[in-house]
């Protein structure tokens, strides 16, 4: 009797044994099934902006602040020495700016762009750095200043050297060329026969980029 016993016992031990195995095997399958289907978890919002800014930086294109920088030289002429660009181009004041505040916008900057920057203005030969400055207009560019006066182009000057705006009356004020002390320069006697700047817009430099 105590031998039969023995036997279910046994038995019965190694029935829930093999029952166990079986289960974890099962376990073991079902988990290595899980791990080798699910997807991978999405990036989260942080590593993704991380990675647009990188690809953005990586690019071969140039920001706004990456242009090249404005200088403003001297130039000698028919008129004496006065302020130009790098290229040549003559600049000019307007009487009625009221100190370093520009008051010419729409129609007037069309004919008479401002010389605008990023960053501060370069002084060329001849120019006095501690001149330049630069002033905020209403479009929320930076107009180039010298010596208080914020410096403009002509559009009827077509070329380097040229000074057709010299003495000109137009948008209520005269326009003259600006000397390297910073002051105005008369206009000579001959400029009396120059294009009014209502006539002679066409073929100058324009507004735009300046």
């Amino acid at each position: 009797m105590n031998h039969l016993q023995g036997k279910r016992k046994l038995s019965t031990s190694a029935g829930l044994g093999l029952a166990v195995a079986a289960l974890a095997a099962f376990a073991t399958a079902c988990g290595s099934g899980n791990s080798s289907s699910s997807p991978a978890p999405a990036p989260s919002a942080h590593s993704s902006a991380r990675s647009a800014v990188q690809a953005a930086g990586s690019g071969s294109g140039t920001g706004s602040g990456s242009g090249t920088a404005v200088s403003v030289d001297a130039r000698g002429g028919s008129l004496g020495t006065y302020l130009t660009d790098s290229a040549g181009r003559t600049l000019y004041l307007f009487a009625s700016d009221t100190g370093s505040r520009s008051t010419c916008d729409g129609a007037c900057a069309a004919q008479w762009p401002p010389l605008t920057a990023s960053g501060m203005a370069k002084a060329g030969a001849g120019v006095t750095g501690g001149k330049l400055n630069t002033v905020a207009r209403s479009d929320g560019s930076r107009q180039v200043t010298y010596n208080g006066h914020p410096l403009y182009y002509f559009k009827g000057d077509s070329a380097a050297g040229q000074t057709n705006g010299e003495g000109l009356n137009g948008f209520g004020a005269n326009w003259y060329v600006v000397s390297p002390t910073g002051d105005r320069i008369a206009p000579a006697a001959s400029s009396s026969s120059a294009p009014s700047s209502a006539s002679s817009g066409a073929g100058g430099y324009g507004s735009a980029g300046y």
